[in-house]
């Protein structure tokens, strides 16, 4: 995600939530699913011999990061390949998830760990592919029926930086000509994200995060 004003607060809850798996489940070869440009290559490069992206050739972003062109279908290297799988605010934008799924456990190898970025709460983006959310009981059901063992599904927020991130994102829809050259929208969605992390600190309802971490070994 683009660290602009309006999502500053969960880009830095995601990196926080990253800098942590990457420290405990992250090593060797790491393959990175939808990798874009690599916005998390620093938090991972610490732990890891080797970061390969993939991407598919029509991405939305940037190919200068991308080391493989496939798809999350079809990743172009031989079984038990890695150790170590990535795949970030991707898994909303595939047709067939738990296609997507099984070919990360074929890619990894034995004792690889899959860590995953997916949405429960979050408005429509990159249209028109964007076809799903997820309940941490849909994602247990998807990785156990790939073969993964689940390590944990971490609700990323509770209902204020879901509220705090929703509400930025519609203001920010006014986010232009004068109020855009005087920075009037930016001030205020920084401001409601900076009471969301405060109301946030008090009081966290987990059924309402806005996405979830999911670690997964393969057996």
């Amino acid at each position: 995600m683009a660290r602009e004003r309006k999502n500053r607060l969960i880009n830095d809850i995601i990196e926080r939530e990253l800098r942590v798996a990457a420290a405990i489940h992250a090593r060797g070869r790491l393959i990175d699913i939808g990798c874009g440009e690599k916005p998390y290559r620093e938090i991972f490069a610490p732990h890891v011999a080797e970061h390969v992206g993939v991407d598919h050739a029509e991405t939305l972003h940037s190919m200068e990061a991308v080391d493989l062109v496939g798809t999350a279908y079809a990743i172009p290297v031989d079984d038990g390949t890695f150790d170590t799988g990535l795949c970030t605010a991707v898994l909303e934008h595939l047709e067939e998830p738990e296609a997507a799924i099984r070919e990360c456990f074929r890619v990894l190898r034995p004792g690889g760990v899959a860590i995953y970025t997916v949405p429960l709460f979050w408005h429509l983006h990159e249209e028109p592919r964007d076809f799903y959310r997820f309940t941490k009981y849909g994602l247990a059901y998807l990785f156990d029926k790939a073969g993964f063992e689940i390590v944990g599904i971490k609700p990323l927020s509770g209902f204020w930086v879901t509220w705090g991130e929703m509400l930025a994102y519609y203001v920010d829809r006014l986010n232009k000509g004068v109020l855009r050259r005087v920075g009037v929208i930016d001030a205020v969605t920084s401001a409601i994200q900076k009471f969301a992390h405060l109301m946030e600190r008090a009081d966290r309802p987990e059924r309402w995060t806005w996405a979830y971490l999911v670690v997964a070994r393969k057996p």
